[in-house]
């Protein structure tokens, strides 16, 4: 019995961290988006869509309890406006308070954040679970 309510709480635990890792990724991908955003190259398109990919593509990630689909789109829309608008800030700082090394500092950050999230996201689909 007490198995089965110590499963419950772990079973509960994933669900209440649904898709933090990749908020993470997509924080750190619209920070770099908004840095780069004043310049319409193709790596800037690229970004834009792996973005949008970033944005929507977790919902469908196999979970027991999803959220509203219209309540997770207006959250990650939220973090990716705070996001752009913070890589445009964060452009207009390099040079004049931030030395001009920083301006990798958000893709440096996303790199280390989508590692870990590559890392969670294995662990979850991998690890042994009890059968029922």
């Amino acid at each position: 019995m007490e198995a089965t309510s110590n499963l419950t709480k772990i079973r509960e635990g994933e669900n209440s961290n649904f898709a933090i890792d990749t908020t993470f990724v997509l924080f750190f991908l619209a920070v770099d988006l908004g840095q780069n955003l004043g310049a319409m190259r193709f790596d800037v398109i690229f970004l834009a869509v792996t973005l949008i990919a970033v944005a929507i593509l977790p919902y469908f990630v196999a979970s027991d309890e999803k959220p509203e689909f219209g309540n997770w789109l207006l959250g990650r829309g939220l973090i990716i406006t705070f996001a752009l608008m913070l890589g445009m800030m964060f452009k207009q700082t390099l040079g004049v308070v931030l030395p001009e090394a920083f301006s990798f500092l958000p893709l440096t950050l996303l790199v280390v954040t989508a590692m870990l999230s590559c890392y969670i996201q294995f662990y979850g689909f991998f690890r042994l679970r009890l059968s029922k």
